[in-house]
């Protein structure tokens, strides 16, 4: 299979969905709700989710056909191609529709490819707010506006990235004291927060903002984003050389067979390079 070939259309994909964004970008837009997780992020949509979802489909849809390639995209019910294909697309539309909503930076493109086995072979970001594309392809590197990437951190401070505020967080100590750690660790002068932005977005901005971190903790209830909020991501992320795991450390499930939810396992991403 020609990655490199998939990776193309992946971007003029998402540089699709960006322009539908763009477009809406100054609207006031009508906000519907969906069956999703237990956050109010989670319920919303948009038919901009939808508009870009359609233009996102009409371009891949012809690789699902000519290589075998499965699908699981967030404003569509799953059906079950990602377990009998050896490789799936992950599509979140536009994640980060709350910022979106509310007139905010942090909501994106995000398309991933996956291997049967949850490995990301695929990873590509688009953020319309400042028409930037991050890219990597497994075993090739990773991309920023087609340019090579290499991610260089010059803070002497600590950058916590968050979608929700760490006092509006529950278990908020807990994150608090990972955070010091980090802060202590690596002699940093302090803590500074970026909060607001879809998944998607937390994740660029780790890798933006370094030395950083952007973690979610492991919880009962069904929500802690999906797969289509890491896939992309955690592709960048390993082609960076920078971990993208569960809480615990271990390989990201982004196949999982229970549910798309991540809540079990959260997430830890961190750009922690001095």
């Amino acid at each position: 299979m020609d990655l490199q070939h998939l990776a193309n259309i992946a971007i003029e994909a998402a540089l699709s969905a960006g322009k539908i964004i763009q477009k809406y970008m100054n609207d006031d837009i009508i906000i519907e709700n969906k069956e999703a997780g237990s956050s109010y992020a989670s319920q919303v949509v948009t038919k901009v989710d939808r508009e870009c979802e359609r233009i996102i489909f009409s371009q891949l849809m012809p690789t699902c056909k000519t290589f075998g390639i499965g699908l699981l995209s967030e404003e569509t019910e799953d059906n079950g191609s990602r377990f009998e294909k050896e490789f799936f697309w992950c599509i979140d539309p536009m994640d980060g529709t709350l910022a979106f909503i509310n007139k905010q930076p942090g909501f994106s493109v995000s398309i991933a490819l996956i291997a049967k086995d949850g490995t990301p072979v695929i990873g590509v970001v688009f953020d319309p707010s400042t028409e930037t594309l991050y890219h990597a392809i497994k075993g090739k590197g990773a991309y920023k506006n087609k340019k090579t990437w290499n991610v260089k951190n010059g803070n002497n401070y600590l950058t916590y990235v968050t979608d929700k505020k760490l006092g509006d967080t529950p278990n908020s100590a807990k994150i608090q004291n990972i955070l010091n750690k980090h802060k202590t660790d690596l002699r940093l002068n302090g803590i500074k927060e970026i909060s607001g932005a879809g998944a998607v977005m937390c994740a660029i901005l780790a890798l933006e903002n370094g030395p950083a971190c952007f973690l979610k903790l492991p919880k009962k209830d069904l929500g802690g984003g999906s797969i289509w909020d890491f896939a992309a991501t955690a592709c960048v992320f390993q082609e960076l050389g920078l971990p993208a795991t569960n809480f615990k450390g271990e390989i990201l499930d982004l196949n999982k067979k229970d549910s798309t939810f991540m809540n079990h396992q959260g997430v830890y991403y961190s750009n922690l390079i001095l």
